[in-house]
This record gives structure tokens, sequence and C-alpha cells, in this order.
């Protein structure tokens, strides 16, 4: 059977972009993909879907999401062998958390402990715990539950009734090296969002209300409902298009009440509104990076996750007319991004591509997309 071919006459559908994602993208990272001597996957392959680039480092986040991707994917056996690595290449058994990354040998390299690596430790258990054998389940529920804990004992900051973190801290957890951000506090969200799903511990619940409550009071922008990346009111802020569309499916397709009592729900509604206005190109349907707050394009470069956020928001949308949309934007999000042997990653709004390689975190983003599609 040959792989979908984007351009062909009949329009590309969801299945077309499952098929694509069984057949080309998840053998990459099982083969030429995966480092069978350190057990990791390369950072990432060549745009020839064969040929791994010279590792510099493995991070402890691209582990993590190839372990959602196997878990997900139901390749159990191969998921085993991520979590393994995991815990063998990045838990700090000292100070606690998640090394950053190490290097080309396996031996810790960037040593700080980084919220959105965390956070994705957190998902990638959530998910793995659904589907492994008993003894490993029971295991990672163990690392899910210490993670959690861990970032609020130590990430929190103070001040303020907290319920934000910091994005960055030293290996020790003795000092602050980044203030609360947009991005790892989402990803954050999305962990303990799946952490309720497989737990059904309401412990989640009243995290996810506090931490939910204390970002829409610091990072939503009220002249545009948009989510901003620093906090409201810090210099050079900006928006990006991609984070208001997966916000606005965080919110939409867990039903969780946090959003509504924090007031997210009325804001993500218009942020969307914002986002596809002045971030959508209107004749290639590519999301833009950055916008600024009166919606000027501070960056026109079109990078593959912030398409598929796209996708998943028009999907799940409240709005009949908007999610009639998905189609016609299905096809030109394959047209222009998805190839025969992987995906273009990022592109200019002209089409020239300005980040050739595959890289290992890509097809996290593929899998929720597509999982979210009808």
């Amino acid at each position: 059977m040959h792989d979908p071919d984007p351009t062909a006459a009949t329009p590309p559908t969801t299945t077309t972009l499952r098929a694509h994602y069984k057949r080309v993208v998840l053998p990459i990272w099982r083969g030429p993909g995966f480092n069978a001597v350190l057990r990791l996957a390369f950072e990432a392959v060549a745009e020839d879907g064969r040929t791994p680039l010279p590792p510099q480092r493995y991070r402890a986040m691209a582990c993590a999401r190839q372990l959602f991707v196997f878990s997900q994917a139901g390749d159990i056996g191969h998921a085993d062998t991520l979590f393994a690595s995991l815990r063998t290449y990045f838990q700090d058994t000292k100070n606690g958390g998640w090394f950053y990354s190490v290097d080309a040998n396996g031996a810790p390299h960037e040593r700080h402990k980084d919220l959105y690596t965390h956070a994705f430790v957190i998902f990638a258990c959530a998910e793995y715990a659904k589907r492994a054998g008993a003894a490993a389940a029971e295991e990672a529920l163990a690392v899910l539950e210490e993670t959690s804990v861990l970032i609020e004992r130590r990430m929190e900051i103070s001040g303020g009734g907290g319920g934000l973190f910091s994005s960055a801290m030293t290996e020790d957890f003795s000092t602050v090296l980044g203030p609360p951000l947009q991005n790892p506090l989402m990803h954050l969200t999305e962990a303990w969002l799946a952490a309720r799903e497989t737990t059904a511990d309401p412990i989640f619940d009243r995290r996810l209300e506090k931490l939910a409550a204390a970002f829409a009071q610091a990072f939503v922008h009220h002249e545009t409902g948009c989510i901003a990346e620093l906090t409201i009111g810090s210099a050079n802020n900006w928006l990006e298009p991609g984070h208001q569309f997966e916000w606005l499916f965080l919110a939409k397709a867990s039903g969780h009440p946090a959003f509504d009592a924090a007031g997210l729900n009325r804001a993500l509604v218009r942020g969307f509104d914002f986002a596809q206005q002045f971030g959508v190109d209107p004749v290639t349907g590519g999301v833009a990076a950055s916008l600024n707050e009166q919606g000027g394009v501070i960056d026109s470069t079109q990078r593959i996750w912030a398409q598929t956020e796209y996708l998943r928001a028009l999907a799940t949308h409240a709005d009949e007319s908007v999610r009639a949309q998905l189609p016609a934007q299905i096809a030109r999000f394959a047209g222009r991004f998805i190839r025969p042997q992987g995906w273009i990653e990022s592109q200019s709004a002209e089409g020239v591509v300005v980040r050739p390689e595959l890289p290992s975190t890509t097809p996290y983003h593929l899998a929720t997309a597509y999982a979210a599609l009808p």
C-alpha cells in the first residue's frame, strides 16, 4: 500500500492523516530514529526520514513525549523501554525531579529543573499507566504523583496567593531561574487533566482549580481574550495563535469546571476569534508563530505544531459553523505540511522550508491532534 499523497485529487481526510502517521511517522521512531544502544530516541532525523542527526544531547521532555506517543499507539513493549530510559537517565535521585538533558553518552548534561519537562513526565506517565502492565502502571502512577507533589512543594512562587510555578530552577531547587511562563503552565494543565482522567483522583481537580484561577488572573489579555506568553504587564509581551487554539481545545475537550470557574472559557472563545482573524493566512490556512497585542504579525513563520492545534480547536469548537471549516483545513494542512517521508516542521508564509529535519518531539503534536479529529 502506498503512502497517502497529499497532492492527490481526492482531498485528504482524517483517515488519510492517521494512515500516514501509522505507516510513516511511528516507524521512524521505532527504527532509524531510535538509538538502540542508549535506548533513547534521537533528537531528530534528517528530512529523508531515515538518517539520524548526530546527537548533542537527549532531553527528558523528548523522551517523555515519545513515551506518550508509543503508549497511545498501544506499542507497550517500546513504551516499557522508554519508561525505563526516562527513569534511568533523567531522574535525579539525589535532589528529586528530572534533569533537563543528558549528553550524547547518556550522562547528565543540563541539570537544571524545568517545569515544562516535569509537566511532560506527568502527562506521559498518565497515558502509559492506562495501558501498561499492572506493575509498570503502579510505578508510573507513583512517578506521576511524586512529580506533582514536587512541583507544588519546590516550584510554587511565593506571594499572590500561590497557584503559579517558576518555569525553571537550579538542580537542587534552591534558586529560581525563570518566572512563571504561559507554555509550561499550559502543559502542566494538560498533564493534570490527563492525570485526573487516568486516576479519577479528585486531588487533581483541586490542583487544576487553583492553577486555573491563578493563571487567568496573571495571563489573560482582557482586550482580546488571548493568553499572553508572559504575565500581563511584562515588557515585550506577545501572543501565539497556536497557544490560543491549544488552550481552547484543553478547556472545551475536557469540560473541566475549573476553566469556567476561572473565567477562562469566555476569554478563550474571544481569543480563538482574535487568533483566527489575525494569525491564520486566509489563503493557505497557515498559522503564524506570533502576534502583538493589537494583532500585528511579529513572526509569520508557520510551525507544524501550531497547525495541529488549529485542527484540534476547529474540531472541538462549540460553533457548528466553525467546525464546518475543518475538512478544508485538513486538506490545506496535509498539502502544506505532510510529506511521503515525514512532514515539514517549519516553513515561511511563502512556503520556504525553514527547518528541514524531523524532531522526535513532533509526533506528540500529530498524535494529539489526530485523536481529536472526527
